[in-house]
């Protein structure tokens, strides 16, 4: 669970560009076929994922997500933002057991 304002901020996936060869900016030569953008690109070398880095406030578990705070599981719990840990979601309500 993220805020919109933290929706920014997510990771993105390393994957290639899915883009045909037949594009006109392949055929000027700006574009390489295959390229990943996210490897390529400037300042992509500080800015690198690193899955075990962070550890949960609560169950100090690896968080899967740049800059997170908590994890999912204890951010769906508490009904928080993962990453700046704001409220999102009344959880008074729901019916949750602790495992």
């Amino acid at each position: 669970m993220v805020c919109k304002k933290c929706e920014s901020k997510l990771s993105k996936v390393a994957a290639p560009d899915p883009f045909t060869s037949t594009s006109s900016s392949v055929k000027e030569g700006s574009r390489k076929i295959g390229e990943n953008k996210l490897l390529t690109r400037p300042g992509s070398s500080k800015n690198r994922f690193q899955p075990y880095q962070g550890k949960c406030k609560d169950c100090k578990q690896p968080v899967t997500q740049n800059k997170a705070k908590y994890c999912h599981g204890c951010a769906y719990k508490k009904g928080k933002c993962s990453i700046c840990g704001k409220a999102i979601l009344d959880t008074t309500g729901y019916v949750m057991s602790s495992k």
